[in-house]
């Protein structure tokens, strides 16, 4: 069994916009935002963050917010792995973006102490990711396409498609 290094905390969440690697014009962050290593993270113009949303950088990863985005409140976005969301899309409050996960290591090795795989993810323009939607590591949500509220994505989604459920599943194509 690996060694259990001590936890220590990740800082308190306090950001200030001169700390991000790029951001645009007209970007409006709510009250009680939390952003790490804002460093690694680009904003485009015209970006709202809402109420106690978390943009989770990572010190070798990075987050890229094109123009034009909305962030619902409560989103947690975890970019360890790399995360880029196109131009023009509405993501839903709670929704969850995720670019990591502990490797099946099977028994032998407790989950959380198990190593982390990181896997990109793209959301391309134009998309609707819905209320409390999670979107998992590796996943690319095509242009155009709408995620339906609660829907857990673990595969990629083809261009303008409707996809709803857990897991999800394309439902039909968007005219």
């Amino acid at each position: 069994m690996r060694d259990l290094k001590p936890y220590q905390s990740h800082g308190t969440g306090k950001f200030r916009t001169e700390d991000f690697k790029r951001i645009g014009k007209n970007v409006v962050f709510e009250p009680e935002v939390m952003v790490f290593h804002p460093e690694t993270i680009e904003l485009g113009d015209n970006v709202y963050v809402g109420h106690r949303a978390i943009l989770k950088g990572y010190y070798k990863g990075y987050m890229v917010i094109g123009d034009g985005v909305w962030i619902g409140q409560n989103a947690f976005f975890h970019s360890a792995g790399g995360l880029a969301v196109g131009d023009r899309v509405g993501i839903g409050p709670n929704v969850t973006i995720l670019t990591s996960a502990h490797k099946e290591e099977g028994r032998r090795v407790p989950i959380l102490l198990s190593d982390l795989e990181f896997a990109p993810v793209s959301v391309e323009e134009d998309c609707d990711i819905g209320v409390g939607a999670i979107v998992l590591p590796g996943v690319t949500v095509g242009r155009g396409s709408q995620i339906g509220a609660g829907a857990v994505v673990k595969k990629n989604v083809p261009p303008y498609s409707v996809v709803a459920g857990v897991p999800g599943r394309v439902i039909r194509r968007r005219k």
